[in-house]
Protein backbone atom coordinates (compact mmCIF):
# COMPACT_ATOMS: atom_id res chain seq x y z
CA UNK A 1 0.00 0.00 0.00
CA UNK A 2 1.41 3.32 -0.65
CA UNK A 3 1.58 5.40 2.28
CA UNK A 4 -0.56 8.75 1.68
CA UNK A 5 1.57 12.08 1.41
CA UNK A 6 0.55 15.12 2.52
CA UNK A 7 1.00 17.98 0.28
CA UNK A 8 3.07 20.26 0.51
CA UNK A 9 2.62 23.51 2.14
CA UNK A 10 4.49 27.52 1.97
CA UNK A 11 4.35 28.98 5.01
CA UNK A 12 2.57 32.46 4.12
CA UNK A 13 5.04 35.45 3.55
CA UNK A 14 5.20 38.29 6.08
CA UNK A 15 3.46 41.08 5.59
CA UNK A 16 5.73 44.30 4.00
CA UNK A 17 5.44 47.07 6.70
CA UNK A 18 7.12 49.17 3.91
CA UNK A 19 4.18 48.55 0.73
CA UNK A 20 4.85 47.42 -2.10
CA UNK A 21 5.88 49.55 -5.61
CA UNK A 22 2.00 48.87 -6.52
CA UNK A 23 1.05 50.36 -3.05
CA UNK A 24 3.74 52.54 -1.31
CA UNK A 25 3.71 53.22 2.14
CA UNK A 26 4.87 56.24 3.61
CA UNK A 27 5.72 56.61 7.53
CA UNK A 28 5.35 60.17 9.12
CA UNK A 29 5.78 61.66 12.62
CA UNK A 30 3.54 64.40 13.67
CA UNK A 31 4.51 66.49 16.69
CA UNK A 32 2.93 69.58 18.59
CA UNK A 33 4.49 71.77 21.51
CA UNK A 34 2.03 74.19 23.33
CA UNK A 35 2.88 76.69 25.88
CA UNK A 36 -0.72 77.82 28.23
CA UNK A 37 -1.40 79.69 31.48
CA UNK A 38 -2.25 76.52 34.06
CA UNK A 39 -5.62 75.82 35.59
CA UNK A 40 -4.82 74.62 38.89
CA UNK A 41 -2.29 75.26 41.59
CA UNK A 42 -1.47 73.28 44.99
CA UNK A 43 -0.29 74.19 47.50
CA UNK A 44 0.79 72.20 51.26
CA UNK A 45 0.56 72.98 54.53
CA UNK A 46 2.35 71.76 57.44
CA UNK A 47 0.88 72.61 61.23
CA UNK A 48 3.27 72.13 63.96
CA UNK A 49 2.94 71.97 67.85
CA UNK A 50 5.39 71.07 70.34
CA UNK A 51 5.39 70.30 74.15
CA UNK A 52 6.03 68.86 77.10
CA UNK A 53 2.65 66.81 77.31
CA UNK A 54 1.64 64.58 75.08
CA UNK A 55 -2.25 65.34 75.09
CA UNK A 56 -1.43 69.14 75.17
CA UNK A 57 0.59 69.04 72.36
CA UNK A 58 -2.39 67.13 70.73
CA UNK A 59 -4.47 69.49 71.55
CA UNK A 60 -2.93 72.20 70.43
CA UNK A 61 -2.47 70.77 66.55
CA UNK A 62 -5.76 69.97 66.85
CA UNK A 63 -6.70 73.87 66.99
CA UNK A 64 -4.04 74.86 64.68
CA UNK A 65 -5.22 72.48 62.23
CA UNK A 66 -8.88 73.46 62.17
CA UNK A 67 -7.95 77.04 61.98
CA UNK A 68 -6.18 76.14 58.77
CA UNK A 69 -8.79 74.19 57.51
CA UNK A 70 -11.56 76.55 58.44
CA UNK A 71 -9.53 79.37 57.03
CA UNK A 72 -9.04 77.45 53.21
CA UNK A 73 -12.96 76.81 53.30
CA UNK A 74 -13.92 80.56 53.30
CA UNK A 75 -12.54 80.73 49.94
CA UNK A 76 -15.63 78.45 48.80
CA UNK A 77 -15.49 77.51 44.78
CA UNK A 78 -12.04 78.46 44.32
CA UNK A 79 -11.11 75.55 46.30
CA UNK A 80 -11.55 72.50 44.04
CA UNK A 81 -9.41 69.99 46.82
CA UNK A 82 -8.68 69.75 50.28
CA UNK A 83 -7.39 66.97 52.13
CA UNK A 84 -5.14 66.04 54.71
CA UNK A 85 -1.94 63.47 53.72
CA UNK A 86 -0.24 62.63 56.87
CA UNK A 87 -0.23 63.34 60.67
CA UNK A 88 2.42 62.83 62.69
CA UNK A 89 2.97 62.72 66.84
CA UNK A 90 6.70 62.01 67.81
CA UNK A 91 8.43 61.91 71.25
CA UNK A 92 11.73 63.11 71.34
CA UNK A 93 13.67 61.50 73.99
CA UNK A 94 16.64 63.12 76.33
CA UNK A 95 19.67 62.57 74.78
CA UNK A 96 21.15 62.33 78.96
CA UNK A 97 20.23 60.22 81.70
CA UNK A 98 20.09 56.57 81.59
CA UNK A 99 16.32 56.09 81.72
CA UNK A 100 13.96 56.65 78.42
CA UNK A 101 12.68 60.08 79.35
CA UNK A 102 10.44 61.78 77.05
CA UNK A 103 11.92 65.79 76.48
CA UNK A 104 9.10 66.82 74.15
CA UNK A 105 6.63 65.86 71.73
CA UNK A 106 6.39 67.24 68.27
CA UNK A 107 3.00 67.11 66.26
CA UNK A 108 2.62 67.85 62.20
CA UNK A 109 -0.11 67.71 60.32
CA UNK A 110 0.31 68.12 56.47
CA UNK A 111 -2.54 69.07 54.13
CA UNK A 112 -3.08 69.48 50.77
CA UNK A 113 -4.92 71.83 48.62
CA UNK A 114 -5.47 72.53 45.29
CA UNK A 115 -7.21 76.30 43.71
CA UNK A 116 -8.54 77.59 40.30
CA UNK A 117 -8.21 81.17 41.38
CA UNK A 118 -5.17 82.45 41.20
CA UNK A 119 -6.22 85.97 43.23
CA UNK A 120 -7.41 84.14 45.73
CA UNK A 121 -4.64 81.79 46.14
CA UNK A 122 -1.89 84.77 46.88
CA UNK A 123 -4.72 85.94 49.40
CA UNK A 124 -4.69 82.24 51.28
CA UNK A 125 -1.26 81.75 50.99
CA UNK A 126 -0.09 85.08 52.87
CA UNK A 127 -3.33 84.30 55.73
CA UNK A 128 -1.86 80.60 55.86
CA UNK A 129 1.35 81.88 56.73
CA UNK A 130 0.56 84.61 58.81
CA UNK A 131 -0.61 81.91 61.26
CA UNK A 132 1.65 80.44 64.31
CA UNK A 133 3.89 77.46 63.38
CA UNK A 134 2.29 77.18 59.86
CA UNK A 135 4.34 76.37 57.06
CA UNK A 136 3.02 76.67 53.46
CA UNK A 137 4.74 75.41 50.19
CA UNK A 138 4.09 75.81 46.83
CA UNK A 139 2.29 76.69 44.31
CA UNK A 140 2.23 73.76 41.87
CA UNK A 141 0.71 75.17 38.67
CA UNK A 142 -0.55 72.08 36.77
CA UNK A 143 -3.42 71.94 34.18
CA UNK A 144 -6.36 69.52 34.59
CA UNK A 145 -6.11 66.14 33.09
CA UNK A 146 -8.92 66.30 30.93
CA UNK A 147 -7.73 70.03 29.37
CA UNK A 148 -8.83 71.12 26.56
CA UNK A 149 -5.07 72.19 25.98
CA UNK A 150 -4.69 67.93 25.61
CA UNK A 151 -6.75 67.61 22.69
CA UNK A 152 -5.68 70.89 21.25
CA UNK A 153 -1.98 69.56 20.81
CA UNK A 154 -3.53 65.59 19.71
CA UNK A 155 -5.32 67.47 16.69
CA UNK A 156 -2.37 69.74 15.80
CA UNK A 157 0.20 66.75 15.87
CA UNK A 158 -2.43 64.96 13.61
CA UNK A 159 -2.85 67.62 11.18
CA UNK A 160 0.90 68.11 10.99
CA UNK A 161 1.45 64.28 10.27
CA UNK A 162 -0.79 64.34 7.49
CA UNK A 163 0.86 67.48 6.12
CA UNK A 164 3.93 66.05 6.36
CA UNK A 165 2.86 62.94 4.40
CA UNK A 166 1.23 65.03 1.70
CA UNK A 167 4.75 67.19 1.08
CA UNK A 168 6.35 64.19 0.70
CA UNK A 169 3.98 62.67 -1.71
CA UNK A 170 3.85 66.16 -3.73
CA UNK A 171 7.82 65.95 -3.99
CA UNK A 172 7.30 62.80 -5.64
CA UNK A 173 4.59 64.07 -7.84
CA UNK A 174 1.52 61.91 -6.68
CA UNK A 175 -1.20 61.91 -4.08
CA UNK A 176 -1.93 60.07 -0.57
CA UNK A 177 -4.66 57.41 -1.31
CA UNK A 178 -5.04 55.87 2.77
CA UNK A 179 -4.65 56.25 6.03
CA UNK A 180 -3.26 52.95 7.24
CA UNK A 181 -2.27 53.19 10.78
CA UNK A 182 -2.00 56.48 13.26
CA UNK A 183 0.36 55.74 16.70
CA UNK A 184 0.13 57.96 19.57
CA UNK A 185 3.16 58.22 20.98
CA UNK A 186 1.74 59.98 23.77
CA UNK A 187 0.01 63.32 24.66
CA UNK A 188 1.25 64.76 28.16
CA UNK A 189 1.88 68.21 29.76
CA UNK A 190 5.44 67.29 29.83
CA UNK A 191 6.61 70.03 32.74
CA UNK A 192 6.89 68.04 35.68
CA UNK A 193 4.36 69.17 39.07
CA UNK A 194 7.47 70.99 40.96
CA UNK A 195 7.72 74.69 40.72
CA UNK A 196 10.27 76.68 39.42
CA UNK A 197 11.49 78.29 43.11
CA UNK A 198 9.46 76.94 45.83
CA UNK A 199 9.23 78.43 48.41
CA UNK A 200 8.18 77.97 52.11
CA UNK A 201 6.52 80.33 54.06
CA UNK A 202 6.00 80.51 57.55
CA UNK A 203 5.72 83.27 60.23
CA UNK A 204 7.47 80.97 62.93
CA UNK A 205 10.11 79.93 60.71
CA UNK A 206 11.13 83.78 60.62
CA UNK A 207 10.85 84.35 64.16
CA UNK A 208 7.94 87.12 63.59
CA UNK A 209 5.92 87.90 66.31
CA UNK A 210 1.65 88.55 66.23
CA UNK A 211 1.20 92.05 63.94
CA UNK A 212 -2.36 94.07 64.22
CA UNK A 213 -2.52 94.73 61.05
CA UNK A 214 -3.13 91.61 58.08
CA UNK A 215 0.05 91.42 55.27
CA UNK A 216 -0.89 92.37 52.13
CA UNK A 217 -1.35 89.34 49.84
CA UNK A 218 1.25 88.34 47.26
CA UNK A 219 1.28 88.77 43.65
CA UNK A 220 2.15 85.25 42.54
CA UNK A 221 2.67 85.29 38.85
CA UNK A 222 1.29 81.59 36.99
CA UNK A 223 3.85 79.56 35.12
CA UNK A 224 3.30 78.59 32.29
CA UNK A 225 2.53 74.99 30.93
CA UNK A 226 3.81 73.13 28.59
CA UNK A 227 1.73 70.13 26.61
CA UNK A 228 3.17 67.98 24.03
CA UNK A 229 1.66 65.36 21.68
CA UNK A 230 3.12 62.93 18.89
CA UNK A 231 2.04 60.76 16.88
CA UNK A 232 3.08 58.20 14.40
CA UNK A 233 1.24 57.88 10.91
CA UNK A 234 1.48 55.38 7.56
CA UNK A 235 -0.24 56.35 4.68
CA UNK A 236 -0.89 54.37 0.99
CA UNK A 237 0.10 56.63 -2.08
CA UNK A 238 0.27 56.33 -5.58
CA UNK A 239 2.65 54.72 -7.19
CA UNK A 240 5.18 57.38 -8.43
CA UNK A 241 6.45 57.86 -11.81
CA UNK A 242 10.61 57.65 -10.96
Amino acid sequence: MTPDIAPATHPTPPAVPYGTPDTPRIAVRGEARLEVDPEIARITITVTARGKDRRETLADLTRRNTLALDLVKTYGDAVERLETSALTITPELGRHGRGERVRTHHGLVHITTELNDFTALGELTTALADLDLTRVDGPWWALRPDSPAHRTARQQAVREAVQRAREYAEALDTTLTALVELADTGAEDTHPRVPQSTRALSRAAYGAGPTEDEPAPLDLEPQRQHVHAQVNARFTMAPPRL
